[in-house]
Protein backbone atom coordinates (compact mmCIF):
# COMPACT_ATOMS: atom_id res chain seq x y z
CA UNK A 1 0.00 0.00 0.00
CA UNK A 2 1.24 3.28 -0.85
CA UNK A 3 0.85 5.89 1.32
CA UNK A 4 2.32 9.99 2.15
CA UNK A 5 4.50 10.64 4.56
CA UNK A 6 1.11 12.30 6.35
CA UNK A 7 -1.50 10.38 8.13
CA UNK A 8 -3.80 8.03 6.52
CA UNK A 9 -7.12 9.26 5.93
CA UNK A 10 -8.67 7.69 8.56
CA UNK A 11 -11.28 8.48 11.03
CA UNK A 12 -8.62 8.95 13.93
CA UNK A 13 -6.84 11.80 11.78
CA UNK A 14 -10.01 13.43 10.53
CA UNK A 15 -10.90 13.61 14.66
CA UNK A 16 -7.53 13.69 16.26
CA UNK A 17 -7.68 16.34 19.28
CA UNK A 18 -3.85 17.18 19.15
CA UNK A 19 -2.30 18.88 16.25
CA UNK A 20 1.41 19.19 17.58
CA UNK A 21 3.42 18.75 14.66
CA UNK A 22 7.67 18.10 15.51
CA UNK A 23 10.54 19.37 13.28
CA UNK A 24 12.69 17.39 11.08
CA UNK A 25 16.27 16.54 12.34
CA UNK A 26 18.74 19.23 11.27
CA UNK A 27 22.73 18.71 12.49
CA UNK A 28 24.29 16.70 14.97
CA UNK A 29 22.70 15.63 18.48
CA UNK A 30 24.05 13.46 21.06
CA UNK A 31 21.64 11.67 23.13
CA UNK A 32 21.90 9.06 25.97
CA UNK A 33 19.28 7.23 24.07
CA UNK A 34 18.15 7.28 20.51
CA UNK A 35 14.74 6.26 19.85
CA UNK A 36 13.88 5.66 16.34
CA UNK A 37 9.95 4.95 15.56
CA UNK A 38 7.66 7.02 16.91
CA UNK A 39 4.15 4.51 17.37
CA UNK A 40 3.41 3.58 20.75
CA UNK A 41 6.88 1.76 21.54
CA UNK A 42 9.17 4.34 20.86
CA UNK A 43 6.78 7.01 22.37
CA UNK A 44 6.56 5.66 25.28
CA UNK A 45 10.02 4.41 25.67
CA UNK A 46 11.09 7.89 24.98
CA UNK A 47 8.42 8.91 27.96
CA UNK A 48 9.73 6.40 30.46
CA UNK A 49 13.06 7.25 29.74
CA UNK A 50 12.86 11.16 29.73
CA UNK A 51 10.97 10.72 32.90
CA UNK A 52 13.87 9.14 34.33
CA UNK A 53 16.42 12.03 33.89
CA UNK A 54 17.65 10.48 30.34
CA UNK A 55 18.63 13.15 27.14
CA UNK A 56 16.47 11.63 24.42
CA UNK A 57 16.48 11.36 20.97
CA UNK A 58 12.95 10.25 19.13
CA UNK A 59 13.23 9.95 15.65
CA UNK A 60 9.66 9.51 13.51
CA UNK A 61 10.18 8.88 9.29
CA UNK A 62 6.87 10.52 8.88
CA UNK A 63 4.33 11.85 11.60
CA UNK A 64 3.88 10.32 15.13
CA UNK A 65 1.67 7.46 15.23
CA UNK A 66 1.39 6.94 11.49
CA UNK A 67 1.66 3.30 11.39
CA UNK A 68 -0.61 0.75 13.01
CA UNK A 69 0.21 2.93 16.42
CA UNK A 70 -2.17 5.73 15.28
CA UNK A 71 -4.74 3.55 12.77
CA UNK A 72 -5.78 0.42 14.58
CA UNK A 73 -9.25 -0.76 15.71
CA UNK A 74 -8.86 1.11 19.03
CA UNK A 75 -9.23 -1.77 21.35
CA UNK A 76 -7.61 -2.22 24.79
CA UNK A 77 -7.61 -6.05 25.28
CA UNK A 78 -6.43 -8.14 28.02
CA UNK A 79 -3.06 -10.18 27.29
CA UNK A 80 0.08 -10.01 25.98
CA UNK A 81 -0.94 -12.49 22.69
CA UNK A 82 -2.21 -15.76 21.94
CA UNK A 83 -1.55 -18.71 24.69
CA UNK A 84 1.96 -18.34 26.99
CA UNK A 85 1.35 -21.20 28.39
CA UNK A 86 3.03 -23.04 25.60
CA UNK A 87 6.27 -21.04 26.21
CA UNK A 88 6.77 -22.88 29.91
CA UNK A 89 9.51 -24.69 28.49
CA UNK A 90 11.44 -21.78 27.48
CA UNK A 91 10.24 -19.34 30.61
CA UNK A 92 9.24 -22.01 33.48
CA UNK A 93 6.09 -22.15 34.99
CA UNK A 94 7.05 -19.23 37.17
CA UNK A 95 7.53 -16.86 33.76
CA UNK A 96 4.30 -18.47 32.67
CA UNK A 97 2.47 -16.33 35.52
CA UNK A 98 4.64 -13.21 34.67
CA UNK A 99 3.71 -13.39 31.31
CA UNK A 100 -0.53 -14.00 32.58
CA UNK A 101 -0.10 -10.99 34.59
CA UNK A 102 2.10 -8.93 32.77
CA UNK A 103 -1.26 -9.14 29.97
CA UNK A 104 -3.63 -7.58 32.54
CA UNK A 105 -1.03 -5.45 34.42
CA UNK A 106 -0.30 -3.73 30.84
CA UNK A 107 -3.95 -2.80 30.17
CA UNK A 108 -3.78 -0.97 33.42
CA UNK A 109 -0.71 1.05 33.22
CA UNK A 110 -2.37 1.70 29.69
CA UNK A 111 -5.00 3.20 32.54
CA UNK A 112 -2.44 4.88 34.45
CA UNK A 113 -0.73 6.66 31.90
CA UNK A 114 -3.90 8.38 30.20
CA UNK A 115 -4.94 9.07 33.84
CA UNK A 116 -1.85 10.63 35.18
CA UNK A 117 -1.34 12.65 31.79
CA UNK A 118 -5.22 14.05 31.13
CA UNK A 119 -4.86 12.44 27.72
CA UNK A 120 -8.37 12.53 26.21
CA UNK A 121 -8.32 9.78 23.90
CA UNK A 122 -12.18 8.45 24.61
CA UNK A 123 -11.33 5.82 27.11
CA UNK A 124 -14.65 3.33 27.34
CA UNK A 125 -14.28 -0.02 28.96
CA UNK A 126 -16.09 -3.42 28.24
CA UNK A 127 -15.02 -5.17 25.91
CA UNK A 128 -16.78 -9.34 24.64
CA UNK A 129 -15.24 -12.29 22.89
CA UNK A 130 -17.02 -13.37 20.35
CA UNK A 131 -17.55 -17.13 19.88
CA UNK A 132 -18.22 -18.32 16.33
CA UNK A 133 -18.56 -22.03 17.42
CA UNK A 134 -20.11 -23.94 20.19
CA UNK A 135 -16.48 -24.99 20.78
CA UNK A 136 -15.20 -21.57 21.16
CA UNK A 137 -17.83 -21.01 23.82
CA UNK A 138 -16.95 -23.84 25.55
CA UNK A 139 -13.05 -22.66 25.84
CA UNK A 140 -14.32 -19.44 26.88
CA UNK A 141 -16.59 -21.29 29.82
CA UNK A 142 -13.12 -22.67 30.40
CA UNK A 143 -11.57 -19.26 30.28
CA UNK A 144 -13.70 -17.57 32.82
CA UNK A 145 -13.02 -20.41 35.17
CA UNK A 146 -9.58 -20.32 34.87
CA UNK A 147 -9.67 -15.89 35.21
CA UNK A 148 -11.60 -16.40 38.09
CA UNK A 149 -9.43 -19.04 39.82
CA UNK A 150 -6.63 -16.53 39.27
CA UNK A 151 -8.09 -13.89 41.11
CA UNK A 152 -8.89 -11.37 38.08
CA UNK A 153 -9.73 -8.44 39.66
CA UNK A 154 -12.56 -7.30 36.73
CA UNK A 155 -16.20 -8.43 36.54
CA UNK A 156 -16.18 -11.28 33.79
CA UNK A 157 -19.94 -12.71 31.99
CA UNK A 158 -20.35 -15.49 30.03
CA UNK A 159 -22.98 -14.71 27.53
CA UNK A 160 -24.59 -17.83 26.11
CA UNK A 161 -26.18 -17.93 22.43
CA UNK A 162 -29.69 -17.03 23.53
CA UNK A 163 -28.63 -13.50 25.39
CA UNK A 164 -26.31 -12.37 22.65
CA UNK A 165 -28.61 -9.64 21.21
CA UNK A 166 -28.01 -8.22 24.51
CA UNK A 167 -24.14 -7.23 23.96
CA UNK A 168 -24.63 -7.17 19.49
CA UNK A 169 -27.30 -7.42 17.12
CA UNK A 170 -26.05 -10.02 15.03
CA UNK A 171 -27.41 -14.06 14.89
CA UNK A 172 -23.61 -14.83 14.00
CA UNK A 173 -22.41 -15.67 17.58
CA UNK A 174 -22.69 -18.80 19.34
CA UNK A 175 -22.03 -16.76 22.85
CA UNK A 176 -19.34 -14.52 24.03
CA UNK A 177 -17.30 -13.43 27.43
CA UNK A 178 -17.66 -9.62 28.45
CA UNK A 179 -14.35 -8.08 30.11
CA UNK A 180 -15.16 -4.95 32.10
CA UNK A 181 -10.78 -4.71 31.91
CA UNK A 182 -10.87 -4.74 28.70
CA UNK A 183 -12.23 -1.67 26.50
CA UNK A 184 -11.43 0.76 23.16
CA UNK A 185 -10.33 4.51 22.46
CA UNK A 186 -8.86 6.35 19.90
CA UNK A 187 -5.13 5.30 19.57
CA UNK A 188 -4.06 8.61 17.51
CA UNK A 189 -5.10 10.72 20.12
CA UNK A 190 -3.66 8.51 22.48
CA UNK A 191 -0.13 8.19 21.00
CA UNK A 192 -0.19 11.84 19.92
CA UNK A 193 -0.77 12.45 23.87
CA UNK A 194 2.21 10.88 24.97
CA UNK A 195 4.29 12.32 22.60
CA UNK A 196 3.63 15.75 23.79
CA UNK A 197 4.47 14.15 27.41
CA UNK A 198 7.79 13.27 26.52
CA UNK A 199 8.14 16.27 24.67
CA UNK A 200 7.49 17.64 27.89
CA UNK A 201 9.85 16.11 29.97
CA UNK A 202 12.87 16.84 27.68
CA UNK A 203 12.34 14.30 25.10
CA UNK A 204 13.60 15.75 21.45
CA UNK A 205 11.01 14.53 19.31
CA UNK A 206 11.92 14.64 15.38
CA UNK A 207 9.04 13.80 12.43
CA UNK A 208 9.75 13.55 8.79
CA UNK A 209 13.11 12.05 9.66
CA UNK A 210 13.60 8.78 8.16
CA UNK A 211 16.87 7.01 9.59
CA UNK A 212 19.06 6.00 6.04
CA UNK A 213 21.60 3.83 8.09
CA UNK A 214 22.97 2.93 11.81
CA UNK A 215 26.83 3.13 12.22
CA UNK A 216 27.33 0.41 15.39
CA UNK A 217 29.49 0.68 17.83
CA UNK A 218 30.39 2.00 21.63
CA UNK A 219 28.47 5.10 20.41
CA UNK A 220 25.65 4.25 18.01
CA UNK A 221 25.54 6.81 14.94
CA UNK A 222 21.95 7.17 13.55
CA UNK A 223 22.19 8.62 10.07
CA UNK A 224 19.71 10.96 8.66
CA UNK A 225 19.23 12.75 5.41
CA UNK A 226 20.26 16.16 7.12
CA UNK A 227 21.84 15.23 10.78
CA UNK A 228 22.81 12.41 12.74
CA UNK A 229 22.44 11.72 16.23
CA UNK A 230 25.49 10.58 18.22
CA UNK A 231 23.82 7.94 21.35
CA UNK A 232 24.88 5.32 24.03
CA UNK A 233 21.84 3.39 23.61
CA UNK A 234 19.49 2.73 20.72
CA UNK A 235 16.07 1.43 20.68
CA UNK A 236 14.66 -0.26 17.51
CA UNK A 237 11.02 0.67 17.44
CA UNK A 238 10.19 0.86 13.41
CA UNK A 239 8.39 -2.73 14.00
CA UNK A 240 6.53 -3.72 10.46
CA UNK A 241 8.48 -0.48 8.76
CA UNK A 242 11.82 -1.72 10.23
CA UNK A 243 12.03 -2.59 6.58
CA UNK A 244 16.28 -3.63 6.36
CA UNK A 245 17.43 -0.88 8.60
CA UNK A 246 18.21 -4.04 10.71
CA UNK A 247 18.16 -6.95 8.66
CA UNK A 248 18.00 -10.05 11.36
CA UNK A 249 15.17 -8.68 12.80
CA UNK A 250 13.68 -7.49 9.23
CA UNK A 251 13.21 -11.58 8.55
CA UNK A 252 11.19 -12.74 12.02
CA UNK A 253 8.29 -10.05 11.40
CA UNK A 254 6.13 -10.22 8.84
CA UNK A 255 3.95 -6.90 7.66
CA UNK A 256 0.41 -8.05 7.08
CA UNK A 257 -2.17 -5.73 6.02
CA UNK A 258 -5.24 -4.64 8.11
CA UNK A 259 -8.09 -2.77 6.49
CA UNK A 260 -10.57 -0.26 8.51
CA UNK A 261 -13.86 1.16 7.87
CA UNK A 262 -15.73 3.71 9.59
CA UNK A 263 -19.61 4.36 9.40
CA UNK A 264 -21.71 7.61 9.06
CA UNK A 265 -22.87 8.76 12.35
CA UNK A 266 -25.67 6.44 13.69
CA UNK A 267 -29.03 7.40 15.41
CA UNK A 268 -28.83 7.24 19.05
CA UNK A 269 -31.52 4.15 18.78
CA UNK A 270 -29.70 2.40 15.73
CA UNK A 271 -26.53 2.74 17.52
CA UNK A 272 -28.02 1.68 20.85
CA UNK A 273 -29.59 -1.21 19.22
CA UNK A 274 -26.33 -2.26 17.41
CA UNK A 275 -24.12 -2.71 20.49
CA UNK A 276 -26.39 -2.00 23.28
CA UNK A 277 -23.64 -2.18 25.81
CA UNK A 278 -21.08 0.38 23.54
CA UNK A 279 -18.48 -2.79 24.19
CA UNK A 280 -15.65 -3.49 21.93
CA UNK A 281 -15.98 -7.02 20.23
CA UNK A 282 -14.02 -9.86 18.44
CA UNK A 283 -14.43 -12.77 16.69
CA UNK A 284 -12.42 -15.94 16.71
CA UNK A 285 -11.79 -16.91 12.82
CA UNK A 286 -8.40 -16.73 11.61
CA UNK A 287 -9.75 -13.86 9.65
CA UNK A 288 -11.70 -11.74 12.24
CA UNK A 289 -13.44 -9.41 12.86
CA UNK A 290 -13.39 -6.21 15.09
CA UNK A 291 -15.67 -3.63 16.00
CA UNK A 292 -16.69 -1.00 18.31
CA UNK A 293 -19.25 2.36 17.92
CA UNK A 294 -16.92 5.35 18.02
CA UNK A 295 -17.23 8.58 20.56
CA UNK A 296 -19.62 9.99 18.02
CA UNK A 297 -21.92 6.97 17.23
CA UNK A 298 -20.13 5.31 14.29
CA UNK A 299 -19.54 1.77 13.36
CA UNK A 300 -15.63 1.02 13.32
CA UNK A 301 -15.36 -2.18 11.77
CA UNK A 302 -11.85 -4.00 10.80
CA UNK A 303 -10.37 -7.16 9.98
CA UNK A 304 -9.37 -9.10 6.69
CA UNK A 305 -5.86 -9.31 7.40
CA UNK A 306 -4.16 -9.59 4.64
CA UNK A 307 -1.28 -11.78 4.16
CA UNK A 308 -0.06 -11.37 0.00
CA UNK A 309 1.42 -8.30 0.13
CA UNK A 310 -1.33 -7.08 -2.43
CA UNK A 311 -3.69 -4.20 -0.74
CA UNK A 312 -7.63 -4.05 -2.16
CA UNK A 313 -8.33 -1.23 -4.58
CA UNK A 314 -11.08 -0.24 -2.98
CA UNK A 315 -10.88 -0.73 0.95
CA UNK A 316 -14.50 0.26 1.22
CA UNK A 317 -16.42 -2.38 -1.52
CA UNK A 318 -13.48 -4.78 0.42
CA UNK A 319 -14.83 -4.53 3.70
CA UNK A 320 -18.69 -3.82 2.97
CA UNK A 321 -19.42 -7.33 2.55
CA UNK A 322 -18.30 -8.08 5.49
CA UNK A 323 -19.80 -5.22 7.83
CA UNK A 324 -22.95 -6.43 6.22
CA UNK A 325 -22.31 -10.36 7.52
CA UNK A 326 -22.31 -9.03 10.39
CA UNK A 327 -24.69 -6.36 10.23
CA UNK A 328 -27.53 -6.76 7.27
CA UNK A 329 -29.58 -3.63 8.98
CA UNK A 330 -26.50 -1.50 7.95
CA UNK A 331 -27.48 -2.34 4.11
CA UNK A 332 -28.11 1.58 3.49
CA UNK A 333 -25.50 3.39 5.55
CA UNK A 334 -22.38 4.86 3.98
CA UNK A 335 -19.21 4.31 4.63
CA UNK A 336 -17.14 7.77 5.56
CA UNK A 337 -13.56 6.28 6.15
CA UNK A 338 -12.08 3.67 4.44
CA UNK A 339 -7.83 3.08 5.67
CA UNK A 340 -5.30 0.36 6.16
CA UNK A 341 -1.96 -0.58 6.70
CA UNK A 342 0.62 -2.92 7.82
CA UNK A 343 0.84 -4.64 11.55
CA UNK A 344 4.15 -6.87 12.17
CA UNK A 345 2.92 -10.74 12.74
CA UNK A 346 5.07 -13.07 14.32
CA UNK A 347 5.23 -17.02 13.52
CA UNK A 348 4.44 -17.75 16.74
CA UNK A 349 2.38 -14.95 17.97
CA UNK A 350 4.03 -13.83 20.48
CA UNK A 351 6.02 -10.14 20.65
CA UNK A 352 9.47 -9.96 20.61
CA UNK A 353 11.19 -7.69 22.90
CA UNK A 354 15.28 -7.65 23.57
CA UNK A 355 18.66 -7.08 22.62
CA UNK A 356 20.80 -7.57 19.90
CA UNK A 357 23.30 -10.09 20.61
CA UNK A 358 26.14 -8.86 18.03
CA UNK A 359 25.11 -5.05 19.49
CA UNK A 360 24.46 -4.98 23.09
CA UNK A 361 23.50 -1.47 23.24
CA UNK A 362 20.73 -1.94 20.84
CA UNK A 363 17.24 -2.61 21.86
CA UNK A 364 14.68 -3.39 20.31
CA UNK A 365 10.50 -4.58 20.35
CA UNK A 366 8.15 -5.55 17.69
CA UNK A 367 6.00 -8.17 16.21
CA UNK A 368 2.60 -7.44 18.35
CA UNK A 369 -0.27 -9.43 16.32
CA UNK A 370 -2.86 -7.64 16.69
CA UNK A 371 -2.56 -6.80 20.54
CA UNK A 372 -0.56 -3.56 20.02
CA UNK A 373 -2.05 -1.09 22.19
CA UNK A 374 -1.62 -2.93 25.70
CA UNK A 375 1.74 -4.48 24.99
CA UNK A 376 3.42 -1.70 22.97
CA UNK A 377 3.34 0.26 26.59
CA UNK A 378 4.41 -2.83 28.45
CA UNK A 379 7.67 -3.49 26.07
CA UNK A 380 8.70 -0.04 26.40
CA UNK A 381 8.50 -0.12 30.33
CA UNK A 382 10.72 -3.45 29.99
CA UNK A 383 13.33 -1.67 27.86
CA UNK A 384 13.47 1.47 29.37
CA UNK A 385 14.10 -0.48 32.73
CA UNK A 386 17.02 -2.63 31.13
CA UNK A 387 18.62 0.69 29.87
CA UNK A 388 18.35 2.60 33.47
CA UNK A 389 18.86 0.03 35.82
CA UNK A 390 21.24 -2.15 33.21
CA UNK A 391 19.09 -4.94 33.47
CA UNK A 392 15.42 -6.33 33.55
CA UNK A 393 13.86 -9.74 34.28
CA UNK A 394 10.76 -8.91 32.46
CA UNK A 395 13.16 -8.40 29.05
CA UNK A 396 14.43 -11.65 29.83
CA UNK A 397 11.65 -13.50 29.64
CA UNK A 398 10.47 -12.37 26.92
CA UNK A 399 13.99 -12.63 25.15
CA UNK A 400 13.90 -16.04 26.32
CA UNK A 401 11.52 -16.78 23.53
CA UNK A 402 12.56 -18.01 20.41
CA UNK A 403 11.26 -16.37 17.14
CA UNK A 404 11.29 -18.26 13.46
CA UNK A 405 12.61 -16.13 10.53
CA UNK A 406 10.00 -16.49 8.07
CA UNK A 407 11.04 -18.58 5.04
CA UNK A 408 11.65 -17.31 1.64
CA UNK A 409 13.09 -14.28 1.79
CA UNK A 410 11.59 -10.83 1.18
CA UNK A 411 9.95 -11.89 -1.74
CA UNK A 412 8.41 -15.01 -0.62
CA UNK A 413 8.02 -14.54 2.80
CA UNK A 414 4.20 -13.17 2.26
CA UNK A 415 2.92 -15.31 -0.45
CA UNK A 416 4.00 -18.67 1.36
CA UNK A 417 2.44 -17.34 4.24
CA UNK A 418 -0.70 -16.15 2.39
CA UNK A 419 -0.84 -20.23 1.45
CA UNK A 420 -0.68 -20.94 4.69
CA UNK A 421 -3.44 -19.16 5.99
CA UNK A 422 -5.54 -19.66 3.29
CA UNK A 423 -5.07 -23.39 3.82
CA UNK A 424 -6.47 -22.43 7.75
CA UNK A 425 -9.01 -20.51 6.48
CA UNK A 426 -10.35 -23.83 4.35
CA UNK A 427 -10.03 -25.64 7.66
CA UNK A 428 -12.41 -23.76 9.31
CA UNK A 429 -14.81 -23.55 6.43
CA UNK A 430 -15.03 -27.19 6.28
CA UNK A 431 -15.36 -27.59 10.28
Amino acid sequence: MTHSDEHAASYYAATARDKQQYPSLAGDVRADICVIGGGLTGVNTALELAQRGHSVVLLEARRIGWGASGRNGGQLIRGIGHDVSGFAKYVGEEGVRYLEQAGVDSVALVAGRIRELNIDCDLRWGYCDLANTPAQYAAMVEEKAALDAAGYPHQTQLVPPERMHEVVASDQYAGGLIDMGSGHLHPLDLVKGEARAAASFGAQVFEQSPVLRIEHGKTAVVHCAQGRVFANNLVLGCNAHLDELEPKLTGKVLPAGSYVVATEPLSEAVAAKLIPQNMAMCDQKVGLDYYRLTADRRLLFGGACHYSGRDPKDIGAYMRPRVLKVFPQLENVRIDYQWGGMIGITANRFPQVGRLKAHPNVYFAQGYSGHGLNVTHWSAKLLAEAIHHGQSKGLDLFGAVPHLTFPGGKLLRSPLLALGMAWYRMREIIG
